[in-house]
């Protein structure tokens, strides 16, 4: 396939009776924020859940800069920004510990953290601004922290492919513009980023290309292409 950092093909998920993707066809390029789009129920957690590798397709291919999933992910190359619902706030881990996750896949065989790789963890911690807060409980941040310290997570791991699911979700405008801008950087550095959203108007800002989805792809491009209004109407207006 291509240097394309994803690649989706065919892309056909299913949930017992409910069709989640129907054919999605989809590519993300390297050095670019792909913005995804499509309303509740159009199939964009199914999709990046798809490429993550956590829900296993019934037809279709993925490529994660030419590898399988399960490769992109041994490899360390691709993190993942979960909603906030599928986390488990409540549990004993510190933003410390959040933010080691990322080092796990590059642990020697006694699996305790190199200097090298508190070093990463420490770094990623100052870069999202978050050193200050390394021993609290991840579930007492604030919705911003939160989203932070798994995009910390991310930058401890050096993934070059970057998922995040909702990130500006519960999150005030002061937090949004800083995760934008954090993103932006981090797109600006060579990584790949594909982010669903609901925010129509801040897409032109946050996105280098858009996808909009409805079980399969209805429009892809530009921003401005993108939110046409007659593909929205495809999108937002009814089945389609």
């Amino acid at each position: 396939m291509s240097a394309a950092a994803i690649e989706v093909r065919g892309l056909t998920v299913r949930y017992h009776d409910v069709v989640a993707l129907d054919g999605a066809d989809l590519t993300v390029l390297p050095g670019r924020l792909t913005g995804l789009l499509g309303m509740n129920g159009s199939g964009k957690s199914s999709l990046l859940k798809a490429i993550m590798g956590i829900v296993s397709p019934d037809a279709g291919e993925v490529r994660v800069l030419g590898r399988t999933s399960r490769d992109a992910r041994r490899e360390a190359l691709l993190g993942y920004v979960p909603q906030s619902e599928d986390v488990d706030w409540s549990f004993p881990l510190t933003v410390r510990d959040v933010v080691a996750q990322g080092r796990y896949g590059r642990l020697g065989p006694m699996r305790g953290l190199r200097a090298a790789d508190r070093q990463a963890v420490d770094s990623a911690l100052e870069r999202v601004g978050l050193t200050d807060l390394a021993g609290r409980q991840i579930g007492r941040l604030s919705g911003g922290q939160r989203k932070r310290a798994f995009i910390a997570r991310c930058l401890a791991q050096e993934a070059q492919v970057l998922l995040l699911d909702e990130p500006f979700a519960g999150v005030d405008v002061s937090s949004q513009a800083t995760l934008t801008a954090l993103l932006r950087e981090l797109v600006a550095e060579g990584v790949a980023a594909l982010v669903s959203t609901h925010d129509l108007a801040a897409l032109p800002a946050l996105a280098d290309d858009a996808v909009l989805l409805h079980r399969r792809v209805l429009a892809a491009g530009s921003p401005q292409e993108v939110l046409r209004p007659e593909n929205l109407a495809l999108a937002f207006g009814g089945d389609s």
